[in-house]
């Protein structure tokens, strides 16, 4: 039996790229010959991959918004990307697909509220399209805390993956999961990724042109020279974003194929994903984490919030705009919670299981009379939905892209705000409380380094064009 495995894990990942003020994604010049970046990244990586049935070959996560999209433009594709992980699942028992939270927020930066929100919605949408409980959860960014870890261990994730400097220890084995022991008995089970080898072929061209010797040259020396001595099973563990493979690197679905196949057949590497390897193998070690951590930020998470030198140039307005959208989330929260706890007594249970509305599980009439214990008229059916609908925009406006880049004058930034505008204006619809000019006198601090545009000014061209997400 092999002593050396190897799993490739791929974070499948876009933004809502949709204008709020209509629901459609604009035509998108830097993406032709495509309409837009989804139709071209489609093309490129989603569909090539799924034609080599690379999705069974990997560990993978696709973010809840793309697989939104995928279902209404390419429905083909989102099933044989489910059925990967379904075949696995009737052949062993265990599926390499993994949930993750639902607007891709940065999770330590949430509120212990929003991180149940989002890591329910996130599970619940994973249910729907896999018809099955996810048992691992990918993080926004690898952001984490202990906190987060235990909203995880509350619903029944039992492994997550993270960066090798997010473990606070001397000597890291990277060959080995860790378990991380957390309050009350529980506890979370943490795969590191190896870090040279991610960070090669995700920003090495070079290195990822030829399988075969991707494998002799750079992945043979890394078992000899990790854990050398143990004769324990060894698993190395790739992490990228899935976009790599044929978008961000042309044509590298080819070399995904040939090293998960032949290249690691023909070296005696086992190929394998972290359920399956949890099947296979105990875990015998434990670990503690560095709190407010993450894979893409040297700062911790200062990159989607007080700002830092991970992006170039003036980044302060970062901090105003996270400030500012925390200040009118809790704005937004306490109407929420003054109007809805009139109907229903668990109004944040109701906001944590909204989702099974959007999924089409339940219907809206249903799932309203469910939480409030009793039919209600027309006029609270409105207000509700108009609440819910308000706490649905409201989280779309942490979707961590609002902060990743550079510049405030950019799609992802906008799009946070143009989210805060129709919060706020179905906050008012609701609850009769208008909270634009709030919102405004804050997002005016946020200003952008290059162009000037500030906050405020973006709040005010998406304010009146509010509109319900859903129909029912």
């Amino acid at each position: 039996m092999t002593q050396r495995y190897l799993c490739v894990h791929a974070h499948f990942y876009q933004p809502p790229r949709e204008d709020p003020r209509t629901g459609q994604i604009p035509i998108e010049p830097g993406a032709a010959p495509y309409p837009n970046w989804n139709e071209r990244i489609y093309h490129e990586c989603y569909r090539p991959n799924a034609e080599l049935n690379n999705y069974e070959r990997i560990s993978y996560d696709v973010g809840p918004t793309l697989f939104e999209w995928l279902a209404a433009e390419h429905p083909d594709t989102l099933a044989e990307i489910v059925n990967a992980d379904r075949r696995l699942v009737t052949r062993f028992g265990s599926g390499n697909a993994m949930a993750m939270p639902y607007h891709h927020p940065i999770l330590p930066l949430a509120s212990y509220l929003d991180k149940i929100t989002q890591v329910r919605w996130g599970i619940l949408d994973f249910e729907a399209r896999f018809g099955r409980k996810p048992t691992g959860m990918w993080l926004p960014e690898t952001a984490v805390d202990d906190e987060t870890l235990i909203v995880l261990a509350d619903h029944g994730i039992r492994f997550t993956i993270l960066a090798p400097w997010q473990a606070r220890a001397k000597h890291l084995d990277v060959t080995q999961p860790y378990r991380v022991e957390l309050p009350q008995g529980k506890s979370m089970i943490v795969f590191f990724y190896h870090a040279p080898l991610s960070g090669g072929i995700s920003f090495h061209p070079p290195m990822t042109i030829n399988a075969d010797q991707f494998v002799t040259e750079n992945l043979l020396p890394v078992y000899q020279q990790e854990g050398a001595k143990r004769a324990e099973a060894k698993l190395i563990l790739l992490a990228s974003d899935g976009e790599l493979y044929g978008h961000h690197q042309p044509l590298r679905q080819y070399f995904l194929e040939r090293l998960l196949t032949e290249s690691c057949r023909m070296n005696q590497i086992g190929v394998t994903y972290p359920e399956k390897w949890l099947q296979d193998y105990a875990v015998r070690r434990t670990v503690h984490i560095r709190q407010r951590t993450s894979w893409s930020c040297h700062h911790g998470v200062a990159r989607w919030s007080t700002g830092c030198a991970c992006t170039p140039g003036d980044s302060s307005w970062k901090n105003a705009l996270r400030s500012a959208l925390n200040q009118i989330a809790a704005e937004i929260d306490q109407v929420y919670e003054d109007t809805a706890s009139k109907l229903v007594e668990d109004v944040w249970e109701m906001r944590h299981n909204y989702l099974k509305v959007l999924l089409g599980q339940v219907s809206l009439e249903a799932y309203l009379r469910q939480m409030a214990g009793k039919s209600l008229s027309v006029s609270e059916h409105q207000t509700l939905l108009q609440l819910l609908e308000a706490q649905f925009e409201r989280h779309r406006m942490f979707a961590s892209c609002g902060w990743f880049f550079e510049d405030f004058d950019r799609i992802e930034p906008r799009n946070a705000i143009a989210y805060a505008a129709h919060a706020v204006r179905l906050t008012e619809l609701a609850g009769g409380v208008d909270l634009s000019a709030f919102a405004k006198q804050r997002l005016k601090k946020v200003v952008s380094p290059t162009s000037g545009l500030r906050g405020d000014q973006v709040f005010e061209q998406y304010r009146d064009t509010a509109f319900l997400t859903a129909s029912y």
